[in-house]
């Protein structure tokens, strides 16, 4: 990895680099810096050789007078701009997810699905250099978003990460030797199928998260890992966002925060041969019947399918950024 790679995200702006605009009413807009192209809003136009040059953090004004600062986006700003193929994993679900399971530099982690990669990019930041992430997808066009989604930010393809198309069941053997997984972190409609094979690819003490949108799917896949044998009992909860108007003596909690978006469960990976106490609890309903499948299906949790010209045109978007970020970093080297 070259130096030009790692620091990216610092010194003057640069031919490629994604820069946040925000405008005096407080509005964003994102774009890619290229030579001769101009921004265009209903109260002016900014040529974006004004802004190539200027260090991160400057004012730039634009043809009216109208000032915008311009900085480079944040990793939490990038993943709620950028194009999607499918719905991401907000960034307070995804701090969660890497403190819960423990995401460490160098870990060996197993995520699926990819989704648009907002995920991807934060365990690869967390993961670092000398880490590893699996990836699996069953959605080429998914997958073919998400990697451009992390090649616009990073500006290259990280040699430490792989996206595997195909079900986690069937193709994780192949990728990953048993017990070589330090954590594994699921997001799909119903990671409980995938249990055997996650079982087999991880460390004893290894973690196992899964992010799930419904009530029923938390019951299922709780007494999923319960039943299994093999994991320590599992912890869920979800996490609640809520902002506050803070100026002067105006100080109270904004009229809208983020609430529910997803349960996370964890559990860690017992040793061969390990019988887990039996903890004390009432009985409690753990049969499943047809009804309760029904829950969790497509329809009923009310997933948008996005139709294929759009999915078309946000793969395109997702190409270019990717390209131009990836071409600003050859001209660096």
């Amino acid at each position: 990895m070259s130096d030009n790679q790692v620091i990216q995200n610092s010194g003057p702006f640069r031919v490629g680099d994604r820069v946040q605009l925000t405008g005096p009413k407080g509005k964003l807009n994102t774009i890619s810096l290229e030579p001769g192209k101009v921004f265009h809003t209903h109260r002016g136009i900014l040529a974006h050789d004004d802004i190539i040059g200027l260090p991160d953090g400057s004012v730039v004004t634009n043809n009216v007078g109208v000032e915008h600062l311009a900085l480079r986006p944040l990793l939490n700003d990038f993943v709620m701009s950028m194009p999607r193929g499918a719905a991401i994993i907000y960034p307070k679900d995804a701090a969660q997810i890497l403190a819960q399971a423990d995401i460490f530099p160098g870990a060996t982690v197993v995520e699926a699905g990819v989704g648009s990669g907002a995920l991807s990019l934060w365990l690869l930041r967390a993961i670092g250099p000398s880490g590893r992430l699996a990836s699996f997808e069953r959605r080429e066009e998914f997958s073919d978003v998400a990697r451009d989604n992390i090649a616009t930010f990073l500006g290259h393809d990280p040699e430490n990460w792989t996206i595997t198309l195909g079900d986690l069941s069937d193709a994780l053997p192949d990728v990953m030797e048993a017990h070589s997984v330090d954590r594994v972190v699921l997001d799909m409609l119903a990671p409980w199928e995938c249990l055997p094979a996650v079982s087999d690819a991880l460390k004893p003490g290894g973690v196992l998260l899964c992010y799930v949108a419904t009530v029923t799917q938390l019951s299922r896949v709780a007494e999923a890992i319960r039943g299994c044998g093999l994991y320590t009992n599992p912890d869920s909860n979800e996490t609640m966002v809520r902002g506050w108007h803070v100026e002067g003596l105006a100080v109270r909690p904004d009229h809208r925060m983020i609430g529910h978006t997803g349960f996370l469960i964890t559990a860690r990976r017992l040793a061969p041969d390990t019988i887990l106490p039996e903890l004390k609890r009432r009985p409690s309903k753990t049969d499943f019947a047809d009804a309760d499948f029904e829950a969790w299906t497509p329809g009923a949790l009310g997933e948008r399918n996005v139709s294929g010209k759009s999915m078309r045109k946000r793969v395109r978007a997702a190409g270019a950024s990717a390209a131009l970020s990836k071409a600003r970093d050859l001209d660096a080297d």
